[in-house]
């Protein structure tokens, strides 16, 4: 376990294996910040795992699985003497055939993504956001694909409908945390190339992640809800 200093900035970030979650782990230990970093058990050694190797004294690894609540519990029982900045929920997937409109996508799938990129990240931050410091951050990786006012293409019906889902879920949970000083925050990083986004997008992860984290970290200290993208923008909800 990382012997962090009290005076150290932490962040809790959950899925942080690969992609977009392992490249804003690489930017906050860049920045000197004390990273723990969740994977899925089983996933082998993870380019995570090459980050806590070369950065011991800052980087720790704990497993979760987001869509069993179970091991949500557990890790909130590991970490219950622990206090973070940042509490942030980088989590998503999208089902086998994005191009299906909502009424062909079957019902498994649905049920599926939901759970994945809906309800499951809510239920982190409605479990863990007590590890957050006062003056600390709640934040998602949402999309913005989730903006409904934004949505003058369709596409990606079902993606595109579970996002929305959770930002309206975060939504609610700010209006139940409305004398929080914590502020909150609904992340679109822009269409990136990963094994998520597709070999079609628009950004690189080096093109978005840097701005990613500078939004987090200057979202601190604004109490609220917002949903940003990685400029900084306020995107349409």
């Amino acid at each position: 376990m990382v012997n962090a200093s009290v005076h150290s900035p932490s962040i809790l970030l959950i899925g942080a294996s690969r992609g977009l979650g392992h490249a804003m782990a690489v930017e906050f230990v860049k920045k000197g910040w004390h990273v723990v970093g969740t994977v899925r058990a089983g996933s082998g050694k993870t380019l995570l795992h090459d980050l806590a190797e070369a950065h011991p004294d800052q980087v720790e690894i704990a497993f979760l699985d987001i869509t069993e609540s179970g091991q949500i519990a557990a890790l909130r029982e590991r970490l219950r003497d622990r206090m973070f900045d940042i509490l942030f929920v980088n989590a998503g997937t999208t089902n086998p055939d994005p191009s299906q409109t909502i009424g062909e996508v079957t019902t498994e799938d649905f049920v599926a993504l939901m759970i994945t990129n809906a309800l499951s990240p809510m239920r982190v931050i409605e479990r863990l956001s007590d590890l957050v410091v006062p003056a600390g951050l709640l934040g998602i990786m949402s999309s913005g694909q989730g903006s409904v006012a934004d949505n003058e293409s369709g596409q990606r019906e079902l993606y595109r409908g579970s996002k929305a889902a959770l930002n309206q879920f975060m939504r609610s949970f700010a209006a139940r945390q409305a004398q929080t000083p914590r502020a909150m925050l609904l992340m679109a990083p822009g269409w990136v190339r990963t094994e998520l986004g597709g070999p079609e997008g628009r950004l690189s992860i080096e093109e978005s992640v840097p701005g990613v984290v500078d939004v987090l970290l200057q979202k601190r200290g604004r109490p609220g809800l917002e949903y940003l993208d990685y400029r900084g923008r306020t995107v349409r909800w």
